[in-house]
C-alpha cells in the first residue's frame, strides 16, 4: 500500500527486522525438536524449505505481477504468515525453553545498522551516481568504513555483543561461514541476472522467465530429504565440495550461451543446478554448527545466516554492476570499426536498408540494437565464467575445517535442545 518509494523502503526495512530471526530460530527449534540421531534429517528438511524461496519466487512473483500487480507479492504473505504463526503457536505454546536476560548491545546494533545500510545503498546506487565522482557515494563509503571499524572494535571488547565475532576464532565456523557466504553471493547474484536478461533481451514475459528458472527446484526438493542418509555416510566436506563442483559446471555451461538460444538450453543448466543446491546447505550448516557449545548455537546460527543473507544482497548489486561494466566494454569493442570510413560497415547498412526496406536512421538503430544484444550476452557470459572460477577457487576453504559427519549435526541438535 506504499504511496511513495521511501515508505516502501521503510516497510521493507521493517520486514527485514521481523524476518531476520526466522532462519536461526527455525534451525534452533528444529534441532531441539528432533532426537539426536535424526538431527541431519531435520537440517535436510530445513534446507528443502530454504531452497524453495529462491526457486518459487521468480515463478510466483512473475505470474502475480503479470496477471495482477506488484503489490500482491506482499499481500500474498498475509494469509501465509497468519497460518504459519498459528501452527507454530499450536505446536510450541506449551514447550518451555531456558531463557536468560542479557543486556542489549545498543551501540553494537547501531554500528551494525550504520555500516550495513551504508554499504548496501552505496552498492545499489553506485552505478546510477557514477561511483566515486558522486559526493553521496563517497560519503556512504566513508560512513561504511568508519562504522565497520568501530563495530569490530566494539564487538570484540563488549561483554555481551550483539554479534559474537569470537565465533570466527573457531576453524569450522570460520571456514564454513566464509565458504557458504561467498557461494551464496555468486549463486544469488546470478539468480537475479538470468530472468532479467531473458526479459530485457530475449523478450520473455516475467511469468515465462519464472517458468524457465522454476526447474531449479526439481532436484533440490527431490534430493533434500535424502541428505540425512547421505550425511550419515559421507564426510560433509566431500558433499560440499561436490556441490561447489556442480555449481562450477552449471555456470560453465551457461557461459556458452548465444543470443539465439532456445528454451531447452536455458532450462537444462537450471534443472541440473538443483543437484548442487540439494548438496549445498545441509553439509555447510552442519560444519558451521558442529562442536558448538549449547549457549553458542543460536549466536552461531544467527551470525552465519546473517553473513550468508547479507552477502546474497551484496552479490545482487555486484553482479548487476559487473554485468553493466562488461556489457559496456564489449559494446565499445564491437563498435570500434562501426564508422562511415569502414566499407564493411557501410555495406552492412546498405544491405540492411535494401533487404528490410529501411531508411539510414532505422538501419543504424537496428545495428545499435543488435550490438547491444550481443554485448549484453557477452557480458553475461563473462559473469557466468567468472562465477564458475570462483566456485572452484573457494573449494579449498571447506578443507580447512575439521571432518564433520552426522555427529556434528547431532551435537548441534543436543546443544540447541
Amino acid at each position: 500500500m506504499a504511496p511513495t518509494l521511501p515508505i516502501l523502503l521503510g516497510a521493507r526495512v521493517l520486514q527485514g527486522v521481523v524476518a531476520g530471526p526466522l532462519i536461526p530460530l527455525s534451525q534452533a527449534i528444529l534441532l531441539g525438536s528432533y532426537p539426536k540421531q535424526k538431527s541431519a534429517t531435520a537440517l535436510s528438511l530445513w534446507a528443502m524449505t530454504a531452497t524453495v524461496g529462491p526457486i518459487a519466487g521468480p515463478l510466483l512473483g512473475g505470474w502475480i505481477t503479470d496477471r495482477y500487480s506488484w503489490s500482491w507479492i506482499f499481500y500474498i504473505n498475509i494469509p501465509v504468515g497468519i497460518f504459519a504463526a498459528g501452527v507454530t503457536w499450536t505446536i510450541y505454546r506449551n514447550r518451555e525453553t531456558q531463557t536468560r536476560k542479557l543486556p542489549i548491545d545498543v551501540v553494537g546494533l547501531g554500528l551494525l545498522i550504520a555500516w550495513v545500510a551504508s554499504l548496501q545503498v552505496m552498492l545499489d546506487k553506485g552505478k546510477d551516481l557514477d561511483w566515486l565522482s558522486s559526493p553521496v557515494i563517497v560519503g556512504l563509503a566513508i560512513t561504511a568504513m568508519i562504522s565497520f571499524a568501530f563495530f569490530l572494535i566494539w564487538e570484540l571488547t563488549e561483554e555481551n555483543p550483539i554479534v559474537d565475532l569470537r565465533l570466527f576464532g573457531q576453524r569450522n565456523f570460520l571456514g564454513g561461514t566464509i565458504a557458504i557466504s561467498i557461494a551464496y553471493t555468486v549463486f544469488f547474484g546470478n539468480l537475479v541476472l538470468l530472468p532479467q536478461w531473458m526479459q530485457e533481451y530475449l523478450s520473455y514475459r516475467s511469468v515465462d522467465a519464472g517458468l524457465v528458472t522454476a526447474p531449479l527446484g526439481i532436484f533440490a526438493v527431490i534430493l533434500a530429504p535424502a541428505m540425512g542418509r547421505i550425511m550419515a555416510r559421507l564426510d560433509a566436506r566431500i558433499i560440499a565440495s561436490l556441490a561447489f563442483a556442480g555449481f562450477a559446471l552449471v555456470f560453465f555451461m551457461r557461459s556458452r550461451y548465444l543470443t539465439d538460444i532456445d528454451t531447452w538450453h536455458l532450462v537444462l543448466p537450471t534443472l541440473l543446478q538443483g543437484i548442487p543446491m540439494a548438496l549445498f546447505f545441509v553439509p555447510l550448516t552442519a560444519i558451521i554448527l558442529s562442536g558448538q557449545p549449547a549457549h553458542r548455537i543460536p549466536a552461531a546460527a544467527g551470525l552465519s545466516n546473517f553473513a550468508r543473507v547479507f552477502c546474497g544482497a551484496v552479490g545482487t548489486s555486484l553482479a548487476s554492476n559487473e554485468w553493466n561494466n562488461r556489457t559496456v566494454l564489449h559494446h565499445t569493442r564491437l563498435t570500434e570499426q562501426a564508422s562511415p570510413n569502414n566499407p564493411l560497415f557501410n555495406r552492412w547498412i546498405d544491405s540492411t536498408q535494401s533487404l528490410l526496406q529501411l531508411n539510414a536512421q532505422s538501419a543504424h538503430a537496428l545495428f545499435d540494437s543488435t550490438v547491444n544484444t550481443q554485448a549484453a550476452m557477452m557480458g553475461l557470459n563473462d559473469i557466468f565464467y567468472i562465477s564458475a572460477a570462483i566456485f572452484i577457487a573457494i573449494s579449498p576453504l571447506i578443507w580447512i575445517t575439521r571432518p564433520s559427519k552426522s555427529g556434528g549435526s547431532a551435537d548441534a541438535a543436543v546443544a540447541a535442545h
